[in-house]
């Protein structure tokens, strides 16, 4: 996606998270779990922007009373997913500024036709809502984000909405941490309160990536500062959608670690909220990063498998096996620069192991550097590539 090449692109980068990363072990042998979370209340009576409820098709699919099933159980019905990246998520009210024509029925409907079953929608909430309380949303563009959520239901998808690239007010840092809860608060009471009358088909994905960008510890954990401050968002996240009641009183919520890594810092230094039945686990691993990431080299030696089965075991031992977590990888993707016949090969693999191991995946799509579908023309980049996700992520 256009914000990957300028996050995690140069060289230097690299070697200050190898550096970072050794760091980070060296000292997290010594440090507390115990860090002062925000405690100040939020001000829900300066928090009431208008709270539109969407006017619904109660015959469609989605639509309805919410059940009351385990998120181990949605996540074994949801299937194989799409993101829907570079469209929502772009960092300005063009919604077209990075390459793609603006989001529309013709395209999930020929997603939904390949064979993907999950819909992700990644949005950018920044240009579209108020920065001062009480933080109004933009009906219009929640009227926009319901179309496509609709046009996913009505091909009988699950559809996930985040909190993306709002990374420039949603900080994890002491200074800015008290208003940022008062935000979040209003922007999920908002969007719950909108979507109330969608079931469990709808999940909420409660932040995407959240970190401190351009620090040594962006991509290898964070800090525990960091990270116990990003806990506190959850949770006012969380909290607020769940106030709202009716069907957010069951829906399934995910929720991500320190920048979605799976890095050991980062996973166990993740706090459910509250204890939630209704949470998954959110991560994303672009794995080995050289290849899948930057496009560099070769993939799909007996060591390249054994790396990435390893990958998917350590993943599923600390969610699955001992919190007894289900867990969604929202993001994975091979740059379009890597030969075809290896991203095939790659992707076969990477949803034979995942799926194995009941790891949900979603594919990154961006409509460029990360390209499966061109959703300029509606023609698959690779239609032997897209199959053989569809194939493989099923047990």
């Amino acid at each position: 996606m256009k914000s990957r090449i300028f996050k995690k692109s140069n060289n230097l980068k690299l070697i200050i998270i190898g550096v970072s990363a050794l760091f980070v072990f060296l000292s997290s042998c010594g440090q507390s779990n115990e860090t002062p979370t925000i405690k100040d209340p939020i001000p829900v009576q300066d928090l009431q922007p208008d709270l539109p409820t969407a006017t619904v098709d109660s015959s469609m699919h989605g639509i309805g009373e919410a059940r009351d099933i385990t998120s181990f159980e949605l996540v074994a019905e949801m299937g194989v997913g799409w993101n829907l990246g570079n469209s929502f998520d772009v960092v300005s009210k063009d919604k077209t500024d990075w390459g793609n024509p603006l989001p529309n029925k013709a395209i999930i409907d020929a997603v939904s036709e390949m064979g993907f079953k999950t819909l992700r929608i990644p949005v950018t909430w920044e240009w579209n809502q108020s920065a001062i309380a009480p933080y109004q949303i933009e009906l219009n563009y929640l009227e926009r984000i319901k179309k496509i959520i609709d046009y996913g239901l009505e091909n009988q998808m699950h559809v996930i909405i985040d909190l993306h690239h709002d990374n420039e007010w949603a900080k994890p840092i002491p200074s800015l941490a008290v208003n940022v809860n008062k935000r979040l608060h209003s922007l999920w009471t908002q969007v719950a309160t909108y979507f109330k009358e969608y079931n469990e088909s709808l999940i909420f994905e409660v932040m995407n990536e959240p970190r401190i960008k351009n620090i040594p510890q962006e991509w290898t954990g964070g800090t525990l500062e960091g990270r116990n401050i990003i806990n506190d968002y959850l949770k006012t996240s969380v909290d607020a959608i769940r106030a709202t009641g009716g069907n957010n009183a069951k829906r399934h919520l995910m929720i991500p670690t320190w920048a979605a890594s799976t890095s050991p810092d980062a996973m166990n230094g993740l706090v459910i909220p509250n204890n939630d039945p209704k949470i998954i686990i959110s991560l994303h691993s672009y794995f080995p990063y050289l290849f899948a990431l930057e496009g560099q080299g070769t993939w799909g030696s007996a060591q390249d498998k054994a790396d990435l089965r390893a990958e998917f075991d350590k993943i599923r031992q600390k969610w699955i096996v001992e919190e007894k977590r289900p867990v969604i990888l929202g993001e994975w993707a091979t740059k379009k620069t890597i030969a075809v016949k290896n991203r095939i090969e790659y992707a076969a693999f990477y949803a034979k192991e995942a799926t194995a191991r009941d790891l949900l995946t979603i594919l990154w799509d961006d409509g460029g550097d990360y390209q499966l579908f061109n959703r300029n023309t509606l023609t698959w980049t690779s239609v032997e590539q897209a199959e053989t996700i569809i194939k493989n992520a099923v047990k």
